[in-house]
């Protein structure tokens, strides 16, 4: 990376992965009606509130088992227990586990003009990709994508909060301020660089995993974060980031 005088100006981005670049709350949706019609055998599901109570167990769980596929298996089984009062075959806990095991099987599918749209900003700023979940899942994909070649650095981590981003930007050599993440989840990709000083574009997906949405905005955040709809826009939201934070600097 090129010495910049400026620590405010953006000369960093990174990017998520999952329903950033790709395809993914889609497959653990269907798992989860899945999971919801295999307990329809012993519960009414009206009443049982499964993924209510599913949700519940993957929370409790996540410092446990941290984020992805198997993760979410794990409390899938035990929530399967719970909720119908150990009375769940064997058999059944077999079908959770191969729901698992489609989950971590699933093609790669890009998100349309997702390409275009790193190639755009790579061509202005070095990226780097910084994604969460299980190590050898989130490889599998980041291989399978074609993307990596586009990427300075890959970082897999178990949580993506302040403290991780704050390791990062040292192993980057870059400061909060000279750097802006791009992804679909505020919680994750959003907040966390916010709070330090830095910026983010925030591109929101169809459908996210309702942890990923318990996150409250900083009161500046109008001013660090751009939103768009569309990997189209993500290229013209960076650079007018980089705008603002190149203005800031020579405040």
């Amino acid at each position: 990376m090129p010495e910049h005088p400026d620590d405010t100006a953006i000369r960093l981005v990174g990017f998520d992965a999952d329903d950033t670049l790709w395809r993914s709350q889609d497959y653990y949706d269907e798992a989860q009606r899945a999971f919801e019609r295999i307990l329809g055998a012993y519960v009414d599901l009206h009443d049982a509130h499964v993924l209510e109570r599913l949700y519940t167990v993957e929370k409790r769980n996540i410092a446990l088992f941290g984020y992805g596929v198997k993760g979410m298996v794990l409390s899938m089984i035990e929530a399967a227990v719970e909720i119908t009062g150990e009375r769940i075959k064997a058999s059944d806990l077999h079908r959770i586990v191969g729901l698992g095991k489609t989950l971590l099987t699933h093609p790669v599918e890009l998100l349309p003009g997702i390409v275009e749209a790193v190639e755009a900003v790579a061509s202005r700023f070095d990226v780097v990709l910084i994604t969460k979940g299980d190590l050898f899942h989130q490889e599998a994909k980041v291989r399978e994508s074609g993307l990596a070649r586009h990427f300075r650095r890959i970082e897999i981590v178990s949580e993506k909060d302040p403290q991780t981003y704050a390791r990062l930007f040292d192993e980057f050599g870059v400061a909060p301020g000279g750097f802006a993440m791009v992804g679909n989840s505020l919680r994750s990709d959003i907040v966390p660089v916010l709070a330090l000083g830095g910026w983010g574009v925030y591109m929101p997906y169809h459908s996210t995993w309702a942890y990923e949405t318990e996150a409250e905005l900083p009161a500046d955040a109008h001013a660090r974060m751009r939103r768009v709809d569309a990997p189209s826009g993500l290229a013209a939201a960076v650079q007018e980031l980089a705008a603002v934070s190149g203005r800031c600097g020579l405040a």
